[in-house]
């Protein structure tokens, strides 16, 4: 008799990818909503600068409070509060009157933006190894398609619906839309999502009935940490989330003001683009995934060959003339391509190397140091650009820097990730050994 599959899994991949989806039009469509928000508030560059790194610096402050809190309780049930603090933040946002409440509103959705960990950890105990990279880059790939929704709301509805509800300015509209839809969302996961044993996909406790529970302990953090491979993850993740903020946050209103682009333009350029950049999250992790089969270094060169390329095609779309808007629209293409290879093979090389029961705080650790640099990155970003007076120059200083760091950074793990790799496994094989023997008697 065939073996009825089973597919629960299926469904908690796709509700993780609306949650994703979702989230980050909430949390990205900020950037499209520069010109609006700015005028109501009568901001300068700095300014709105400073209204994202708030929600970065609160971010990087939760991450490791979230992971520690995923590691020693239930993450489904956590990530659905998560999902209601966005709701409520993102409500908060659309009705603040004066710039210091939005600053400290907007900030507060830095909360639930930390969330992610509980979510990768509990989708690496539903799926194995070899195939993790491509789930990643499936969820991951959410991510520039809510900015992409997240453009379309701002760019075009937000404008339609200025003044229609309780005479509010359209983009107030559109938060409430999107906190709204942030509640409903904490309800899904609330009732339709549950968690697994920890560890329960990894090879060693195949075909085991029992796995046996296991729980946080600060011990098993230690040895994830100090691990090297994982330093040079960390170290790469604290210069590679440079480029994504700068862009998110500044690259909409570069094409307006400096290549002169009105929001339709915006659209057809963006839209496409943002499109590919979707894809290769997906590319990168099926990519790594199928190098990992040969080698253990296969995720870090997949990682280091899209740092290098997306620097390459972004200096050169940079370059590109004004006028040729065709060349220009190719090298972003690109550039969005290699742009994502890196984050599903970092998420999975975390959990390569991290025991079960600490995966959550060793994601949200790599994850507090990216941010205690990518909180910077909008201010710095604004503050070049008052010096410069040049968006490009500023966007191509910071995000080629940052890559070709990343680069030397993924050279150095290289070094490390197969011993890593294999003594995390002599502690699962030992685990799933003492498990059958304590069956056995």
């Amino acid at each position: 008799m065939k073996k009825k599959r089973n597919l629960y899994p299926v469904f908690v991949v796709i509700v993780f990818f609306l949650f994703t989806l979702l989230h980050q039009t909430d949390k990205l469509l900020i950037g499209s909503l520069q010109i609006p928000v700015s005028k109501t508030f009568n901001l300068n560059d700095f300014q709105w600068g400073l209204v994202n790194t708030g929600a970065l610096i609160i971010g990087t402050i939760f991450y490791p409070i979230w992971g520690y809190l995923y590691d020693r309780f239930a993450r489904a049930k956590l990530l659905a509060l998560a999902s209601f603090i966005w709701g409520a933040t993102t409500w908060l946002s659309s009705i603040v009157h004066s710039y210091p409440a939005f600053l400290a509103t907007r900030s507060s959705t830095g909360i639930d933006d930390s969330s992610y960990p509980g979510m990768y950890s509990l989708i690496a105990d539903y799926f194995g190894p070899k195939i993790r990279g491509k789930i990643y880059g499936l969820l991951q790939l959410a991510q520039p398609l809510g900015y992409l929704l997240g453009m379309i709301l701002a760019l075009m509805i937000a404008p339609l619906l200025d003044g229609k509800l309780f005479q509010m300015e359209g983009w107030r509209t559109i938060f409430l839309m999107t906190g709204s839809l942030g509640i409903v969302m904490a309800v899904v996961i609330y009732f339709g999502i549950k968690d697994v044993p920890r560890g329960q996909s990894e090879d060693e406790f195949q075909g085991m009935e029992e796995i046996g529970t296991v729980k946080f302990n600060w011990a098993s953090l230690k040895d994830a940490l100090k691990k090297k491979t994982m330093w040079f993850i960390f170290l790469q993740g604290f210069a590679g989330v440079f480029p994504w903020n700068v862009i998110t946050f500044f690259f909409i209103k570069y094409l307006s003001t400096e290549r002169g682009y009105d929001n339709n333009s915006v659209l057809l350029v963006m839209g496409p683009v943002v499109l590919i950049l979707s894809m290769g999250y997906l590319v990168g992790g099926s990519l790594g995934d199928l190098l990992f089969k040969y080698t253990k270094k296969g995720r870090i060169l997949i990682s280091s060959v899209g740092v290098i390329l997306g620097a390459l095609f972004l200096f050169l779309a940079l370059k590109t003339p004004v006028a040729d808007k065709t060349a220009f629209f190719i090298l972003m293409s690109l550039t969005a391509l290699f742009m994502p290879f890196s984050s599903p093979n970092v998420t999975s090389t975390v959990f390569d190397i991290s025991l079960p029961e600490v995966r959550s705080s060793a994601q949200a650790v790599e994850y507090f140091i990216e941010n205690s640099g990518a909180a910077l990155a909008p201010t710095l970003a604004g503050a070049i650009i008052l010096t410069s007076g040049s968006m490009q120059f500023s966007i191509m200083t910071v995000c080629i820097t940052a890559w070709v760091l990343c680069f030397f950074l993924y050279l150095g793990a290289l070094f490390f990730v197969d011993k890593d790799i294999a003594s995390l496994h002599a502690e699962l094989a030992t685990r799933a050994a003492d498990k059958k023997s304590e069956n056995l008697a």
